[in-house]
């Protein structure tokens, strides 16, 4: 059974962190990988990262399986969430062996961040090692084959897409090869994620040329309603859009590399602009190496690499579809859903 997530690949494990009120809106989530660790690799797009361990995970550097990815709100100070993550690794001897005792490992933990700071009124309100541990843990403790909570989660709880409430979003698909691939999308960006002419989403364009269309009427109270709050909200100085495309599949690092590389491109399917120099626009990708390639077919790498595109335009779409508007301290966001409802109804060929 499937449940259109990241935690379709088998062994993966998601966990959030979440802090909302008292000035709180933000939070940190954990990409646990199997216990023998994942093959990773990593593609840094956006003018603005703030990223952690990634130089790791070039295919010419020494380590080859990471433990866990991070992805957190908090700007740079949050990417302290990982300490969380690797001390909470390190209690369950997880990590690259580096002493004598099997208790002497460094945990591996690449994590990157989004920009959400002061979203809930105070701008010292962010993820700490404490949260990161805590996310370590919920992700630990989730039930195989359970499905990813979505929307104002974790490291998506103050997201924000250009003027809409963003979040959390998780797809999966299973080839004709068996091979799964899926991904986990923090949704935070500074360009947009509607057409302005339609509403419709830009990552519903991509399903066939059919894509849902808000009615006319509804698209003219949305966009009054989106100029109204617009004075009230701070220009955010930095967004990004972070993702984590996991499969089954046997990669090699370089291999790892080109999916996280081609998987952008499902975020320039679903965003736009994209990649500008206020978007710190991140992808990791995970391999667990369970299934081998076909080595009889030589473009069967070619089907992996645009899944992950795929599934992140997915992933992003349900993260903006499952976001709630937030109207609070630090500024006013309305969701998709609260401006337009459900539009999938609604179809145009």
């Amino acid at each position: 059974m499937t449940v259109d997530g990241l935690t379709d690949v088998g062994g993966v494990l998601v966990g959030h962190a979440t802090r909302a009120g008292d000035g709180w809106l933000t939070g940190t989530t954990v990409v646990l990988a199997p216990e023998a660790g994942a093959v990773a690799a990593v593609d840094v797009r956006g003018g603005g990262p703030g990223t952690k361990e990634t130089d790791a995970l070039d295919p010419r550097n020494l380590v080859q399986r990471v433990q866990a990815v991070v992805l957190t709100g908090g700007s740079a100070y949050g990417l302290d969430s990982a300490s969380g993550v690797m001390a909470w690794l390190e209690e369950r001897g997880r990590g690259v062996r580096v002493g004598p005792d099997p208790a002497h490992v460094v945990p591996v933990v690449p994590a990157a961040c989004v920009f959400d700071l002061g979203r809930g009124g105070d701008f010292r309100a962010r993820p700490d090692a404490a949260t990161g541990y805590a996310a370590a843990q919920a992700a630990h403790a989730s039930p195989p084959g359970r499905p990813v909570a979505e929307g104002c989660v974790g490291a998506g709880t103050g997201a924000v897409v250009g003027t809409l409430k963003g979040g959390v979003g998780t797809a999966s698909t299973v080839l004709d090869s068996g091979i799964t691939v899926a991904a986990l999308v923090v949704a935070n960006a500074a360009g947009s994620v509607t057409d302005p002419e339609t509403g419709a989403l830009y990552g519903e364009l991509f399903r066939g040329g059919r894509a849902a269309y808000p009615a006319p009427d509804v698209h003219a109270a949305a966009q009054a309603r989106l100029a109204e709050v617009a004075g009230r909200n701070t220009p955010p100085p930095l967004n990004t859009t972070l993702a984590v495309v996991a499969t089954d599949a046997d990669l090699s690092k370089a291999q790892a590399q080109k999916l996280a590389g081609t998987a952008h491109d499902g975020i320039a399917r679903a965003v736009r602009p994209v990649h500008l120099l206020s978007d710190g626009d991140t992808v990791f990708a995970l391999a667990t190496g369970d299934r081998p390639l076909d080595t009889g077919q030589p473009l069967a790498l070619n089907e992996v690499l645009a899944a992950g595109a795929d599934v992140v335009t997915r992933a992003i779409v349900r993260a903006v579809r499952a976001a709630a508007p937030v109207d609070g301290p630090g500024g006013t966001w309305p969701s998709y859903g609260e401006l337009y409802g459900d539009t999938r109804a609604a179809r145009r060929s």
